[in-house]
């Protein structure tokens, strides 16, 4: 079966983000983790995906040359900071489907562990909401309208697409709710202003003030 490289270069990197969380525990048994060593596996999941990004790099033709707005700025930092806080507040019990874990950086000693912490931070503020971002609203959201998903510009879209791909989105997340939120909020961005980075700086905002968020307050089940 052929699958276009436009949509191979959008799905590979979220599919090996998946792929790599969902078998980290087997990882971790089969080398004979501690959960300190078990916290570094984030760097495998993060750095795989960047890599396919970064060999994708030339089918991101909407991320070169777009230029937005004052307007639309303002608009994608306002949604992100709200967003941050719509996080953090949308966590009671019905609003999560499975209670995490959390990310705990710390050593064996039990001692905050800088360099994983900031690997952590910038795998969530850089690397995740831009992988994101071009598989959830520059592929799922247009494909919903269109197959040939390139054709259709962004603010053509329709709200069901809009509203299928941010339930798709929350569905991903353990706080579900706040994820539906999210991508509402990411997806009308992109929706309006037809510009992709928008919403991937919008998603940044909010998982960078999240993380900085949690490392003060060691909040670490919201990470």
């Amino acid at each position: 079966m052929f699958i276009p490289r436009e949509v191979l270069s959008r799905c590979v990197p979220f599919a090996l983000y998946m792929l790599i969380m969902a078998s980290s525990p087997v990882i971790a048994e089969l080398a004979g983790l501690s959960q300190p060593q078990q916290n570094w596996l984030y760097a495998l999941r993060v750095g795989v995906p960047l890599l396919a990004m970064l060999y994708f790099r030339r089918d991101y033709g909407e991320l070169r040359a777009q230029r937005f707005g004052i307007g639309g700025l303002l608009a994608a930092l306002l949604l992100g900071l709200l967003i941050f806080v719509l996080w953090i507040n949308l966590s009671d019990g019905w609003m999560v489907i499975t209670a995490p874990a959390g990310f705990v950086p710390k050593t064996a000693a039990g001692v905050p562990d800088w360099t994983l912490i900031a690997v952590r931070w910038c795998g969530a503020a850089l690397v995740v909401p831009l992988m994101e971002e071009l598989f959830w609203r520059s592929f799922v959201q247009r494909w919903l309208d269109r197959p040939a998903f390139l054709q259709l510009a962004p603010g053509a879209g329709s709200l069901k697409a809009l509203l299928i791909a941010s339930l798709l989105f929350g569905s991903e997340h353990s706080l579900w709710l706040a994820g539906i939120v999210a991508g509402l909020a990411y997806g009308w961005l992109y929706r309006r202003f037809g510009n992709l980075w928008l919403a991937v700086l919008a998603h940044a905002l909010t998982n960078g003030v999240l993380g900085l968020w949690v490392v003060q307050g060691g909040y670490w089940q919201f990470w």
